[in-house]
């Protein structure tokens, strides 16, 4: 068996995911999903409703979790801090 079919990477399935962040509406989480995957990190949200048939955000039904591999984490938080320490400034 060749060397590279020995280094296969794990199954999507196998990575570990950590909360980044809570937005609280599809459109928010969309603006931090595109800023994060430009920059590299993939992301995946979780919420309680589905926001097409319930597109609202009373007492946290709206609540959307952002989730991030365990690997991308720090470099994730960093990211949003910056840019909601930069978006206070203007």
């Amino acid at each position: 068996m060749p060397k590279n079919e020995e280094k296969k990477q794990k199954p999507d399935e196998d990575i570990k995911l950590k909360e980044v962040h809570k937005a609280w509406g599809p459109v928010e989480a969309e603006v931090i999903k595109s800023y994060l995957e430009s920059n590299g990190i993939k992301c995946i949200f979780r919420g309680r409703v589905v926001q097409s048939v319930h597109p609202f955000s009373a007492d946290g039904l709206g609540e959307i979790k952002i989730y991030v591999s365990e690997k991308d984490y720090t470099s994730a938080k960093e990211l949003l801090k910056r840019q909601t320490d930069n978006s206070s400034t203007e």
